[in-house]
């Protein structure tokens, strides 16, 4: 077989292609990317709201259907930890439903752990040489929390002691979420309530990143969304911002639709915004409106069948039904028909790739950057134990 060359996505726009067809339908493509961009990214895990109490557990599966990754929410004295939910002993999962515990027991031999994770007790183990040892504890991944949400990441996998590769924050404004604490770190987070009513699961026959790709992209607004979003945005007006891990598309009401009531000295000041669009690599979708959020999480399923998570938070229902975000189903109901309709297309073997629109499809391009960067052979970090975090 020919090897075929690495991924290169031009960083100038006006000269670049976009990501040849085989991205969104090649089956040793499509795991390569679980591998080296999944288990690398934050996904989301849950409500940050949702474990209060000591010793409360839920056990959660990080990208089910893809990943398959079996962890455990664990909220200790002090703190909420995200844990490996497989047994060090025999890879049993230890946490089978959510309950209230004073530690963590695997019902197969008997092992049992902290809510930390940390080692305390296996049964008829006596004369076993250099027990316990630190790699006996479940593993602790990195977990964040914004707003209602909660993350998680595998990077750095077990016993790695590096930080993950993309970082939740920095210093210089630069990391995973930096760029939406920025933007709508002012809206009254702590009043913004789950509403079960209007969240729902979207089945769509298609690529993942053919979904990304139409959500980051300006240029179908008027032909898909002609009788949805056009009424209620100014497009001359649409623009996109990139970050580095993610980008802004900054939504301007046309009409007398609900606005933001922006604080004095917002990048947007004096604009009326009707929604401030974000994308984090590489699936997540953060809708803010007026009336609260909507996220969208859009999970691999296969090369060509994909779900996303709807997910509402509302802070002011009274506003709901209005403008942007006024009608979401619609609007996916159309963004599903045309990507449904790609993933046809960029599957055909006359299909190699296009070009980009330097004026509309700079988020389209961005992710094509990170996406391509990410594919991108290179050193793996060394590995390093991590004994500390147990006594």
């Amino acid at each position: 077989m020919i090897p075929r060359p690495p991924l290169r996505i031009h960083p100038d726009i006006a000269r670049s292609h976009t990501l040849p067809g085989r991205i969104y339908a090649d089956a040793g493509v499509h795991a390569r990317i679980l591998d080296a961009v999944f288990a690398r990214s934050w996904q989301w895990v849950g409500d940050a709201g949702h474990l209060r109490a000591p010793g409360h557990v839920l056990p959660v599966t990080l990208l089910p259907g893809s990943l398959d990754e079996p962890l455990v929410l664990a909220r200790g004295d002090d703190d909420l930890r995200c844990l490996s939910n497989v047994c060090t002993h025999r890879g049993a999962l230890v946490v089978e439903g959510e309950g209230h515990v004073k530690h963590l027991r695997c019902r197969y031999h008997g092992r049992r752990f902290g809510l930390d994770g940390c080692l305390l007790h296996m049964p008829e183990f006596e004369g076993v040489e250099g027990f316990p040892a630190p790699d006996d504890d479940l593993p602790r991944i990195p977990l964040a929390s914004w707003g209602p949400l909660l993350f998680a990441t595998l990077d750095p996998g077990p016993r790695v002691g590096q930080p993950p590769r993309i970082p939740w924050t920095t210093p210089d404004g630069n990391g995973w979420i930096d760029p939406v604490q920025a933007r709508v770190g002012w809206l009254p987070w702590e009043a913004f309530r789950f509403d079960a009513a209007t969240s729902r699961d979207y089945l769509i026959e298609a690529n993942w990143a053919l979904y990304v790709d139409n959500y980051l992209e300006e240029f179908h607004i008027p032909y898909v969304h002609g009788g949805s979003l056009t009424g209620a945005l100014d497009y001359d007006a649409y623009r996109t911002e990139r970050f580095a891990w993610g980008n802004l598309q900054l939504g301007i009401a046309k009409g007398d639709d609900p606005v933001f009531d922006l604080p004095p000295g917002h990048p947007e000041s004096g604009e009326r915004v009707a929604a401030f669009y974000f994308w984090l690599f590489p699936n997540l979708m953060l809708n803010v409106y007026p009336w609260g959020l909507s996220v969208n999480v859009v999970e691999p399923l296969g090369v060509a069948r994909t779900r996303v998570r709807f997910r509402s938070y509302v802070w002011r229902p009274e506003l709901r039904g209005a403008g942007a975000g006024g009608d979401l189903h619609r609007v996916e109901m159309e963004d599903e028909e045309i990507v449904e309709s790609v993933q046809k297309g960029v599957s055909s073997r006359l299909y190699t790739a296009g070009r980009f629109s330097p004026r509309r499809e700079v988020g389209t391009h961005h992710f094509h950057e990170l996406l391509a960067r990410a594919l991108t052979p290179e050193d793996p970090p060394a590995p390093a134990s991590d004994p500390s975090r147990c006594p």
